[in-house]
């Protein structure tokens, strides 16, 4: 795991910074508030109808805030989720006691929630909750293999393009692609026109939502 440093953002939570990387896990007006924005309200929300239960797939686990938020919605909602959060570098155990996400968020279940995910099993599912079913895979996506019309919802929270190029290939996007359902959503706070257009040529349509904090974009796809 490469270096890194817990860093404040302007809601209160903090992140982590990679200086090697120049990157954030999370937006620095904000790491609660981007995940709630990017994520659960332009990802999740829309797919809450009638407690039918959900399958949703995170790229890039990093703190289990945005898994976190998650079971929150799936409690609040009655609504099972089965989680499945992809990540081969995962936090260490003295990084994850540095989280803030309980005081920062309001959640007292934050406190509980954050390190049960992060000590889960990565060879069974696990029942974090009554509505929150867990799978880690401790694995790149290119060596993780999926069902087929098998996912409602897909995060896509890994590094931004030009740190992690390898992740927003074609091979990439369509192994997802075909892993979701018709009417799936994949949410990503990334707005690049040549991520958008990778996206694309797999066969999702392109929605251009506002971004967080003043970020002019960011993208909603679907598979029509």
């Amino acid at each position: 795991m490469k270096k890194k440093i817990i860093v404040d953002t302007e809601d209160g939570s903090n992140t982590f910074y990679f200086p090697e990387l120049n990157e954030h896990y999370h937006s620095v007006h904000g790491a609660v508030a981007e995940s709630m924005h990017v994520f659960i309200e332009a990802g999740i929300r829309p797919k809450f109808r009638n407690h039918q239960p959900l399958n949703v797939l995170e790229v890039g686990l990093g703190t289990g805030l945005n898994a976190a938020l998650t079971l929150l919605e799936a409690e609040s909602n009655k609504t099972i989720v089965s989680y499945f959060a992809i990540e081969p570098n995962p936090l260490l155990p003295e990084d994850i006691l540095q989280l803030n996400y309980s005081e920062a968020s309001g959640s007292k279940r934050m406190k509980e929630v954050i390190p049960a995910i992060h000590a889960a099993s990565r060879d069974n599912e696990v029942h974090i909750s009554q509505y929150f079913i867990f799978n880690y895979f401790e694995k790149r996506i290119q060596d993780v293999e999926f069902e087929n019309d098998f996912f409602d919802v897909v995060y896509f929270d890994a590094f931004s393009p030009g740190v992690q190029p390898e992740m927003w290939t074609a091979d990439v996007f369509q192994k997802i692609f075909n892993s979701m359902k018709p009417e799936g959503i994949l949410v990503t706070y990334v707005a690049k026109g040549e991520a958008r257009r990778t996206m694309k040529a797999c066969g999702f349509k392109i929605e251009k939502l506002p971004g967080f904090a003043g970020k002019r974009e960011m993208t909603r796809a679907i598979k029509e």
